[in-house]
């Protein structure tokens, strides 16, 4: 994980195409005595996901690396937040694996509006994520779940993309901007080997 800035400018479309048509819906259903599942709430964010991708450089906010397919995600859940499902400041740019970690658990998770420099690392050869002793007392915990939960630490599919980016760099087919821009946290670990005067592994 690495910073994204926030806050992220608001759609100009976003209020009347999704804020109001949204929570009319879910006033219409609370009046009709209905309680809707989540599944059942109108999408007004998806027309959004293009902006939200830009503001996050593309990268998903826990991976910290670009990627092809990424979510809306509500980052205090419908579930739980029903009322937040259609405010722009609700949502961040994820990875559909990670998504489909995160689910419901909210509070417990640490969000990349909050991440500083330096909080967490890549370790090469092993491509495994760790957190720093930059990481504040009060939010090692919620450290420790992305890590763990969301298996940014070492999970098949994140270390296979930082793998990936790391290897294009050292083919020579992707320079170290490049590298910087795709996957932050690799580049860093490539830099922090080549300031030391060690060898790529």
């Amino acid at each position: 994980m690495i910073p994204v800035a926030n806050p992220i400018p608001e759609p100009a479309s976003f209020d009347t195409e999704c804020r109001q048509k949204g929570n009319a819906w879910l006033v219409d259903k609370r009046l009709a005595g209905e309680n809707p599942k989540t599944s059942q709430f109108p999408n007004y964010w998806a027309q959004y996901e293009d902006d939200l991708a830009t503001a996050f450089h593309q990268r998903c906010g826990w991976w910290a690396m670009w990627i092809a397919e990424g979510n809306v995600e509500h980052f205090l859940s419908r579930k739980n937040r029903p009322d937040l499902s259609y405010e722009w400041s609700n949502y961040r740019f994820i990875a559909g694996s990670v998504n489909g970690s995160k689910r419901n658990h909210d509070d417990k998770v640490l969000d990349p509006f909050v991440v500083q420099d330096g909080w967490f690392e890549v370790l090469l050869p092993s491509m495994q994520l760790v957190m720093t002793a930059r990481v504040p007392a009060d939010l090692v915990t919620k450290a420790e779940f992305n890590l763990n939960k969301l298996k940014l630490r070492n999970g098949t599919k994140v270390v296979r993309c930082r793998k990936r980016w790391y290897q294009q760099f050292k083919d020579g087919k992707l320079t170290m901007a490049g590298l910087l821009s795709n996957a932050p946290l690799v580049a860093e670990a490539v830099q922090k080997l080549q300031n030391a005067g060690q060898d790529l592994p």
